[in-house]
């Protein structure tokens, strides 16, 4: 008895990561890490159910719908984070201050100290409606 697979299924939401196209590889990673960290407990609707392997060991859930990942210039990141926010859409935000931060109480004084319109962004997640998400990344292109 051959089960057939699932068709792959279209979401009416995205989760999409924006970044700054001159981070370093590790910068990169460590960035996108951080930024989706935020989504599971705020969001909670884009967690999925825990797994299991066949002999019954148990794993963490994960995002129930892929997280793509765009890369654009300092200018488009600053025009995605505009849109995001006038669409009050859940955001996170990385800025080129955590690099040099090594502690979650540091990471927030970092973003406290300054202005939304001054923020250094190298990174931003963003969760919405599809349409609403193609918007915010308009300029932005999928990173290779």
């Amino acid at each position: 008895m051959n089960e057939q697979p699932t068709p792959p299924q279209r979401f009416d939401t995205k989760i999409a990561v924006l970044l700054r196209e001159d981070l370093e590889s590790w910068q990169r990673l460590n960035v996108t890490a951080f930024l989706v960290s935020g989504l599971g407990p705020t969001v909670p609707e884009v967690i999925g159910e825990p797994y299991e392997d066949a002999d019954g060991v148990s794993y963490l859930p994960m995002f129930r719908q892929p997280v793509l990942v765009f890369e654009g210039t300092k200018e488009t990141l600053t025009a995605a984070h505009a849109r995001a926010l006038s669409r009050a859409l859940p955001r996170a935000v990385f800025t080129s201050d955590l690099f040099a931060t090594g502690n979650d109480h540091d990471n927030r004084a970092a973003v406290r100290a300054v202005a939304t319109a001054a923020l250094d962004l190298v990174g931003l997640a963003v969760y919405g409606p599809r349409n609403a998400v193609d918007k915010v990344l308009k300029g932005a292109r999928m990173h290779p």
